[in-house]
């Protein structure tokens, strides 16, 4: 396993219809892509899970941007209504946007770019994913819900990764069927003894592991690349 200098993170704040979304990147030396977060329903940059795999991700030599998906006034209403958090489609033109801000920053424009969804993010990440094939190198998701990306699931060619708990049945059904219906490289992962949040004793270093080793691999210039 590749091991990363410390990180140098940075708070980033991204233009968004005259608002801003707030995130952290955190940029190691020697960088060996940037992996974007993409939170669950109801969660934010701040989630511990999320932070914990990109910490991990980080002393894999990789970049990370952890970073709110809402607006703050946004996130006050949607804390009352829920009536964000399930907005797929904007959440995902949400990821393009930062995609395409990174894109056109010096320090992050010639970064290959990867998404990490967790949960609903995961259907938001396959969509971005699927918007900006030449962007985004590689995806993978946490106990997520690839079945909301829709009919974007056939337009998805980033490699993608799927990691579900045994525990989690609904989920790893979801994920099966997601699965027939990319036409890229797509994985399942099923991490014995976990359940939908990963909160059992090892499982969430499980899942950071073999992201850091999908990305590793796949965020990689092509002539580098061998096979997971």
């Amino acid at each position: 396993m590749t091991t990363g200098s410390q990180a140098s993170a940075v708070a980033v704040m991204v233009p968004i219809d005259g608002r801003q979304l707030l995130g952290d990147l955190a940029t190691p030396a020697n960088a060996l892509g940037l992996v974007v977060f993409a939170h669950g329903s109801g969660s934010s940059r701040h989630s511990s899970r999320n932070r914990f795999v990109a910490r991990t991700l980080e002393r894999r030599g990789l970049a990370t941007l952890l970073i709110d998906l809402l607006t703050r006034e946004e996130e006050v209403v949607d804390e009352r209504t829920a009536e964000y958090r399930f907005d797929i489609p904007m959440l995902a033109q949400r990821l393009v946007t930062i995609v395409d801000w990174l894109k056109g920053r010096p320090d992050t424009s010639s970064s290959a770019i990867g998404l990490f969804g967790a949960s609903t993010g995961a259907g938001a990440a396959l969509i971005a994913a699927a918007q900006r094939p030449h962007a985004i190198g590689a995806v993978v998701s946490r106990g997520g819900r690839p079945d909301l990306a829709g009919p974007a699931l056939a337009n998805v060619k980033a490699p993608t990764l799927l990691i579900v708990g045994s525990r989690d049945e609904p989920v790893i059904e979801m994920n099966r069927d997601a699965m027939r219906r990319m036409p890229g490289e797509v994985r399942l992962e099923i991490v014995t003894g976990a359940t939908h949040l990963f909160e059992e004793p090892g499982t969430l270093d499980r899942v950071a592991e073999l992201a850091g080793t999908w990305f590793a691999q796949y965020l990689k210039p092509t002539s580098e690349r061998r096979p997971v």
